[in-house]
């Protein structure tokens, strides 16, 4: 944690000096323990004053991931529209590896901050000006999810809690093993990562990049066949 300003040396507080500090505050505590009155002392003020430049906690916060998503990094100029769809999510995903409270908070808002639909209007953009439809662009949109803005929630975990350490350890891995067996199977198939987030030790960056990947990918097939969600598999228009 920073020292406190002295009155003598304090900068101007502003905005947009309080929603940095808010984000860096958040990345040290994160979001659980954070507060208004937490950030009135690491900016050396008292709360009231935080309340100037900001109605309350929900526009702190609402700030807050604008200032994350507004980091996220363009795709290269000129890239086909698959490889700069990917570079935007994969960007995402950067920033908020380097914030990771930001996801929670983001699913947390009532809607979308303007950050956030900029940056969804931008990869909106690249999918069009790569000559897909609206209406494919619209459910390509649907698909990707929250992977648009760097993650996903995953609908179950492969792990779940540790077993305990030693021979009972092992013992209940073999119980567990035999008593979901194909569960076992696909969870020793693939390298893992102590650190994971997504589950079960799982190699994040690869799971989410084989996903992404598989999804650009559909899109790009069905783009290429044409496909309106007016039809049917065969063809026929729908009713």
């Amino acid at each position: 944690m920073t020292q406190q300003r002295g009155a003598g040396d304090r900068a101007p507080l502003s905005r947009q000096r309080i929603l940095r500090a808010a984000v860096a505050l958040a990345d040290e505590t994160g979001a659980e323990a954070f507060s208004m009155r937490r950030l009135a002392q690491e900016l050396g003020v008292v709360p009231m004053a935080l309340y100037k430049h900001v109605a309350g906690k929900d526009e702190l916060l609402d700030g807050m991931v604008d200032v994350v998503v507004g980091d996220i990094a363009p795709p290269e100029p000129g890239a086909p529209w698959k490889r700069a769809v990917r570079q935007q999510i994969l960007a995402a995903r950067d920033v908020l590896l380097r914030h990771r409270w930001a996801a929670s908070v983001i699913e947390s808002r009532p809607g979308p901050t303007p950050a956030v639909l900029a940056h969804l209007d931008s990869v909106i953009g690249t999918f069009r000006d790569g000559g897909l439809s609206a209406d494919l662009t619209h459910h390509a949109m649907h698909a990707l999810g929250t992977r648009l803005l760097g993650f996903s929630p995953e609908l179950f975990a492969t792990g779940g809690a540790a077993p305990p350490p030693g021979e009972a350890g092992e013992a209940a891995a073999k119980a567990a093993a035999a008593a979901y067996p194909r569960v076992a199977e696909i969870a020793a198939a693939a390298a893992h990562d102590a650190g994971s987030t997504v589950g079960g030790g799982c190699d994040d960056l690869f799971e989410f990049t084989f996903a992404l990947d598989l999804l650009l990918d559909g899109v790009e097939r069905l783009h290429g066949q044409g496909w309106s969600s007016s039809r049917t598999p065969e063809g026929r228009t729908r009713p």
